[in-house]
């Protein structure tokens, strides 16, 4: 058998880098298909397969009883990371239940809540979350259109939300359109006997409901997952 080379390959630093990315800025870390997006790597067999020399090489440690139980030991110049505590335990799986529109308004819940697996999810340490939404009944939603761009909500993003029949002004909402029977993720405005659906793109008009009636309020965005660069982080 072939020994490895001493040393980090390209593939070796590019995991590491998004590695520390999800340590430092995201606040746990990323899944095996995660960092296969990031690190353009299509096999999570090889992904696994460059974790486990990391860990040889005392990069990296790992609890493979755990969903995403890896934890940074060292950065790609070899420098140690302070300890930190591992958030793996403290994850949250919440349930992906569809996609949302975010400029074209797309066929509510009931149509399309369907398009993922029931064991689909999204990972979400609590601490992300504010106190009082940490044992909310939460759900994910996937963004489609670039509506929100302005409230840093891009095509692809996935929301965070809570089930909710009533906003607030300027909360960010899902709400059904009823007699289009269609649902859209905008800023909530009740004004004048009217709704307001505001967009958050300066090239966009917003959304006026004319019967408040019309429309159902069915949650709100309590954190927003981002991409970086077409990949989850």
């Amino acid at each position: 058998m072939a020994r490895r080379k001493e040393g980090l390959s390209d593939r070796h630093k590019k995991i590491l880098e998004v590695l520390e990315h999800y340590q430092e800025s995201i606040g746990y870390p990323p899944s095996i298909r995660e960092i296969g997006k990031a690190a353009d790597i299509s096999s999570t067999s090889v992904v696994n397969y460059y974790l486990d020399q990391l860990e040889e090489m005392g990069y990296i440690e790992r609890d493979r009883k755990v969903s995403r139980g890896m934890r940074l030991l060292k950065d790609v110049a070899g420098q140690i990371i302070e300890t930190v505590q591992n958030v793996a335990d403290d994850l949250m799986l919440i349930p992906l239940a569809g996609r949302i529109g975010a400029g074209i308004v797309v066929q509510p819940p009931t149509s399309d809540f369907g398009v993922f697996s029931p064991d689909e999810g999204v990972e979400v340490a609590r601490s992300m979350l504010p106190a009082k939404e940490q044992t909310a009944p939460l759900y994910a939603l996937e963004v489609q259109g670039n509506s929100m761009i302005d409230a840093m909500v891009n095509d692809g993003d996935i929301v965070i939300m809570k089930p909710a029949q009533v906003a607030n002004n300027g909360e960010m909402v899902a709400v059904r359109i009823k007699d289009e029977d269609e649902t859209t993720l905008k800023y909530f405005y009740r004004e004048n006997g009217r709704v307001r659906l505001q967009p958050a793109n300066p090239t966009m008009q917003p959304i006026i409901i004319d019967n408040p009636n019309n429309i159902e309020v069915q949650g709100k965005v309590v954190l927003v997952i981002r991409q970086l660069g077409g990949s989850p982080i």
